[in-house]
């Protein structure tokens, strides 16, 4: 009797047992599929937010390249002509690099070059305008495009007087194997309230693109100097090559 009762007993443990391991399995998957959906479901949600930032940067650029140009053709009608030539070249970037993760950095600073020489026929001669790239050729970087443009915009929004002397120092730099560096310095000149020629998305718009595309990967410093007269920011990212 004893020995017939120990084989139950022992029966009724592995029973017990071998149910909670397919339990556990079942429960397993199920959160298993559950955090796949819920990855999924926020994949998905970082797609459309990036693509409404896309959305944004676009008709916010264009806003402003055309107010420059349109100021330009009251007095100068052949930069007119110059300018929009330039922004041909940047609408062609807008329309075939914008659309895709990454590219080349190669594209991006041709970009931003070009920019910089849009924004140039406007200054007037007490505005100093430095603009360095020191990058190794070939490189085999690839950026997110327009990742730097919005703090362009912005040295150019704020950086410039109309009468007092005024400067912009930009550079673009490799500080590593895989690391690539925007660092801007401009004096300046903030906008008042009801001022709102260049108005937009801004920094806000860029400290949102960098958390999507660059997690964990990027640092920002910015701000004034002491005496609010100088304007400083710096973004290194880890960027990819593939």
């Amino acid at each position: 009797m004893w020995t017939f009762l120990s084989f139950r007993i022992r029966d009724f443990i592995l029973f017990g047992l071998i149910a909670a391991v397919a339990a556990t399995i079942r429960m397993s998957k199920k959160w298993h599929e559950a955090e796949l959906g819920r990855q999924k479901a926020e994949l998905k949600r970082i797609e459309a937010e990036l693509k409404n930032l896309h959305n944004q940067i676009n008709p916010h650029f264009l806003l402003n390249t055309l107010n420059n140009i349109y100021a330009l053709i009251a007095f100068d009608a052949d930069k007119a002509q110059q300018a929009v030539q330039d922004l041909s070249r940047l609408l062609r970037h807008l329309l075939y690099d914008n659309n895709q993760d990454f590219i080349p950095l190669d594209r991006e600073l041709e970009f931003l070059k070009n920019y910089v020489a849009l924004m140039k026929i406007r200054l007037s001669p007490n505005v100093d305008l430095q603009f360095h790239i020191d990058i190794p050729s070939e490189n085999p970087i690839r950026v997110a495009p327009l990742i730097f443009i919005s703090l362009f915009e912005n040295a150019f929004k704020h950086g410039i007087s109309p009468v007092k002397p005024s400067f912009i120092h930009i550079k673009i730099y490799s500080s590593g194997p895989d690391a690539l560096s925007c660092s801007i310095e401009n004096s300046y000149f903030p906008k008042q309230r009801n001022d709102i020629s260049g108005s937009g998305i801004g920094l806000e718009q860029v400290q949102k693109r960098l958390d999507l595309i660059y997690p964990g990967k990027y640092e920002w410093t910015k701000g004034c100097d002491e005496n609010a007269t100088v304007y400083k920011s710096t973004i290194t990212i880890h960027t990819t090559t593939k």
